[in-house]
């Protein structure tokens, strides 16, 4: 079944798009405070399309994804007893509490490794508004995190450039079977 071949077409037609940077910036800033899709779905392709717009693209996604941040940590400053009843209605509560946890003791760090890695950041930028963290050195954690990622993911897609958008696209279905077998594969194994 060639069902990502025609996703990856038109994810790649949406990076070509005029307003694709504008796209990307408004996904950037929503994934930091409330949206489970990070903007690396759109930063990859872009960074492929146009190998010359690399570093601009990753500054922009830095940029907007650290503001969303701060709209995450006032979510957590000044709302949390209206968002505590969402993260308990789609299961993530008990990573809430983790990542409280981890403030306890890690602080800046933990916050520069969800900005890093792909453990849900929003978890991180609401809990560090929650427990008051200093705003300062989380902005500094976040664009340090943020930026790191971002720029490592446009980098070695702009390298890539063409020639590896003509060679994913070649492998596309079965590089996306693969990810879902692996993915239905976890889910197995943590239910067990």
């Amino acid at each position: 079944m060639r069902w990502f071949g025609p996703l990856y077409d038109r994810a790649m037609g949406w990076a070509r798009h005029a307003h694709a940077q504008w796209y990307l910036a408004m996904l950037s800033f929503a994934e930091s405070s409330f949206f489970p899709i990070p903007p690396d779905v759109m930063l990859a392709p872009m960074c492929m399309a146009h190998p010359e717009r690399a570093r601009y693209y990753a500054t922009l996604t830095t940029v907007a994804s650290v503001l969303g941040g701060v709209a995450g940590y006032l979510i957590g400053l000044l709302a949390f007893q209206w968002v505590e009843p969402i993260l308990i209605d789609y299961g993530y509560h008990a990573k809430y509490l983790q990542v409280r946890e981890w403030f306890d003791q890690w602080g800046f760090w933990a916050v520069f490794l969800a900005g890093f890695s792909p453990i849900p950041y929003k978890l991180f930028t609401i809990s560090a508004g929650v427990v008051g963290m200093n705003l300062p050195a989380f902005l500094l954690a976040s664009a340090v995190g943020r930026g790191g990622r971002f720029f490592l993911v446009a980098m070695l897609m702009a390298k890539g450039g063409p020639a590896m958008e003509a060679k994913l696209r070649q492998h596309i279905d079965l590089l996306g079977w693969l990810t879902v077998l692996v993915v239905a594969l976890a889910v197995l194994a943590s239910r067990f």
